[in-house]
């Protein structure tokens, strides 16, 4: 699947974002090594600090059907991540990430490229 394709279906998912206090409707589609995808969308909450992020809502979406980390090969976002969604792109050993950058074009680059010097739990 290309970049575009996957941005594609996260752009689809963003539509339907719940974000009656930002307005800032965002997308994720993750890619499976088996292929298959699992898009979502960001979901606010009155407690700022109790929303969840597309991204985070899109791995878990894939976690909860039984895939586990180094199993997902790519994302697409339809925004830049945030920087803890950028510490679980890279606990997920995702091989590419692709967002979509404010002026419309697309960064593809590696998680570690995203947050460098990040860190793993102990025996990892």
């Amino acid at each position: 699947m290309t970049a575009e394709e996957l941005l594609a279906q996260a752009e689809e998912v963003a539509q339907r974002a719940y974000a009656p206090y930002s307005n800032y409707f965002v997308g994720a589609a993750v890619l499976a090594r088996d292929g298959r995808v699992f898009a979502a969308a960001n979901v606010e909450n009155a407690a700022y600090p109790l929303g969840i992020c597309a991204e985070r809502a899109a791995i878990a979406k894939a976690a909860s059907e039984g895939v586990r980390p180094g199993e997902l090969e790519a994302i697409a976002i339809t925004a830049s991540p945030c920087g803890g969604c950028r510490q679980w792109l890279h606990e997920w050993r995702f091989d590419t990430v692709h967002f979509r950058r404010g002026d419309g074009s697309v960064a593809t680059c590696a998680p570690g490229e995203l947050l460098p010097e990040t860190w793993d739990l102990p025996g990892e």
